[in-house]
This record gives C-alpha cells, structure tokens and sequence, in this order.
C-alpha cells in the first residue's frame, strides 16, 4: 500500500478523548452546577432582606383605645386625622372593626372572639421613605390629639429581620463559596488522576524529546477544554433553574423568601472560566510533577 504524501497528516500527540474524560466532565459539572445555583441562592436571599427592611422601615402601625364613651370607630378615626399631619407620614388609615378580627383569627381561629367584645382599632401608618416620622413625633401627635394610643414602628421588629436576614444572606455566600472550593479540588483530584492514568503517553512524549513545557502544555489545553466545558454545562444548567424559578413565580420568585431575579442567571457566567482555568493549572503542574519523577529515575 502505497502512501500519499500530498493526503497524509500527521496524528495528534495525545490520543482521542476516553470515558475517563467523561467522567471528569460530569463530576465538575455537577460542582459547578451546585456552586451557581448556592450564589444564585446567596443573591436572592440579599435582596429579600433588602425588601424586608424597606418593608417594616417605610410603615408603622398604631393601637387606638377609645376612651370613656368614646367608640373605637371614632377613637381610630381621630387617630388616623391627628397622624396625617405628622411630617414624614404620607398615609394614615385606620383599619375597621372587620379588618382588626380578621388579623386575628390565625392565633384565636374563625369566629372564636364574641361579637360584643371590645376590639382596640389599629391605623395604619405609611411613612415617607427619605424622611420618615419617628415614633416620638407621632405620640406627641396623638397626645395633642387626646387620643389614647401605642405606637409601633416596627423598629424592633425590623432590627430582628435584618439580623435574620443578614444571617440567611451569610450562610448562603458560606454554602456557594465551600461548594466552590470543593469543585475547585476535585477538579485538581481528578485532573491528576487522569494524568496519572495516562503515564505511559508522557513516558513516550519525554522519551521522543518533547521538552516538559511543550508536554505540560498540551495537556493543558486537553483539560482547560474539558473543565470549560463541565462548567458550561453545570453552570448553565443553574442558570436555566434560576430563569425557570423567575419565570414560574413573577416578580417575586418562586416565593417572597427567596425572589430570584432575571440577572442572577449572570452568576453562571464565571463558572466555565473558573473551572477552565483550575483544570488547566491543575493539569500543568500534575504533568511537569510526573515529567520530573521521569527525569529523577
């Protein structure tokens, strides 16, 4: 058999990719894909917190007891009129009768409280945003108004929410960096153990006179492909999560605890950058290891 010179080519150094390439693709991708989907988890839990503090900041809410022959309708009522101009309110209601049992029944139940009972009126207070009211001023208010009431500001409610929050937001930066780092070494644990599987191809790369760093640097390439593309593949598998979590729940998620937003799918886009790049040093530095044990025997 005769052989064409003009139609042959020469075959690559390393051979083609095997199940053992597979294998390492799948568990980085599986990594990269909880990596993502915990940021995503740690960006939503940000902005819940941001929404609850804005929530409890911006509203105030105001027990009205009425007074000698007072009713509590005109007790709420006088209330409502005396907040509205406070400076920093910009709504004052008061809550009727129905409305204040109502917040009620899920601690008493249905119809567990008698119709004649006395039930304190609430008015509840939206505040400006930028200048709100304080609870002082809204006493002095009510005081000036002779209307006997409490004030809540939700100050120690809101004090209670940002902690909790903040520790939400905390433990899911925690989670997303430890699976991170976890994906990060077991890129490098599975990198060095594929490269250790194939010895004999860099025995006969060094044996043929292939210098270290020309060696090092095709398996390098070998395995920078492979780990972007396990982080393409997990990565993007989050992402399609989150815009899926997005789409199905509407503007606040699959739920107000955790509302994801259309851009948190951008947290994917490191993954595959981040596991190239840690597969391909990773796979470096196994290589000139193992070209050195060779030139040390």
């Amino acid at each position: 058999m005769s052989l064409d010179p003009q139609r042959w080519k020469p075959g690559p150094l390393l051979p083609a990719a095997d199940a053992r390439d597979g294998a390492l693709v799948f568990v980085v991708a599986v990594l990269c894909f909880l990596s993502v989907l915990a940021a995503i988890g740690a960006l939503a839990a940000g902005r819940a917190a941001e929404g609850w503090s804005q929530a409890l900041s911006g509203t105030a809410t105001v027990l009205v007891r009425p007074r000698g022959d007072q009713t509590s309708d005109a007790a709420a009522a006088a209330a409502a009129e005396a907040l509205a101009g406070v400076r920093g309110v910009t709504l004052a209601r008061a809550l009727a009768g129905a409305e204040a049992t109502a917040l009620l029944e899920p601690w008493l139940g249905k119809d567990a409280l008698p119709p004649d009972l006395p039930v304190p009126r609430l008015v509840a207070v939206d505040l400006d945003r930028a200048r709100p009211a304080t609870a002082d001023a809204m006493t002095q208010a009510l005081r000036q108004a002779q209307v006997d009431a409490s004030v809540d500001d939700h100050s120690l409610w809101l004090e209670d929410v940002q902690r909790a929050a903040g520790l939400a937001r905390w433990a899911a930066v925690g989670v997303a960096a430890l699976v991170a780092l976890a994906a990060a070494a077991v890129t490098v644990l599975a990198t060095r153990a594929a490269l250790a599987a194939r010895r004999e191809v860099l025995e006969v790369l060094h044996l043929s006179g292939a210098r270290p760093g020309m060696i090092a640097g095709l398996f390098e390439r070998r395995f920078a492909l492979m780990g972007a593309a396990a982080g393409l593949f997990g990565g993007g598998a989050a992402a399609m999560i989150a815009l899926s979590a997005r789409l199905a729940g509407g503007s606040g998620g699959i739920s107000p605890v955790t509302p994801v937003a259309w851009a948190d799918a951008l947290a994917a886009v490191p993954a595959p950058l981040a596991a190239g790049l840690v597969a391909a040093l990773a796979a470096r530095l196994a290589a000139l290891n193992l070209l050195r044990s060779m030139s040390g025997a």
